[in-house]
């Protein structure tokens, strides 16, 4: 098989091109604001959900229902973030969605599709490896609202 081979790079289609690559620099990253970061996460969320859902019609039964349970998931993840950015009084960032389906390139045969849904695949796992460490970092700084509303309500 190609992919076996050391120099092969398997092809990618324009529509992994929409999603916000999470390949970024580290320093470069780390160096945006907590809205730009948690901004880069809800346009790639959205985007990647819009991708998913896609694929909901394809594969086995099996398949099709964890797909659409890890849809609903990632679905909770955007409105976290959005909640998370509004109580932080950030607005949402305009381009969430990617362009209307059908719009996106078709792979012209099984191959490139599988390369391109795997594609996808790897930048939402890029993405949710780089979210963890930025909702923890985020954590750290942001008090939680429930430890603040016990203390008043026990008259610290």
């Amino acid at each position: 098989p190609p992919e076996l081979h050391p120099d092969f790079t398997p092809p990618r289609l324009a529509r992994v091109e929409r999603v916000p690559s999470a390949t970024v620099d580290l320093d470069l990253w780390r160096g945006l604001t907590d809205n730009a970061r948690l901004a880069a996460n809800y346009r790639a969320y959205s985007r990647l959900l819009c991708y998913l859902r896609a694929l909901d019609g394809q594969g086995t039964a099996e398949l099709r229902h964890r797909l659409g349970h890890f849809c609903s998931s990632l679905q909770g993840l955007v409105l976290s973030i959005a909640g998370v950015m509004s109580s932080l009084g950030y607005p949402l960032p305009a381009g969430g969605s990617p362009a209307p389906p059908g719009t996106s390139p078709v792979a012209p045969n099984d191959f490139l599709k599988k390369m391109d849904d795997f594609w996808l695949l790897k930048e939402l796992q890029t993405w949710l490896w780089r979210s963890a460490k930025d909702f923890n970092r985020l954590k750290k700084k942001v008090p939680p609202a429930g430890g603040t509303l016990r203390l008043e309500a026990r008259g610290f």
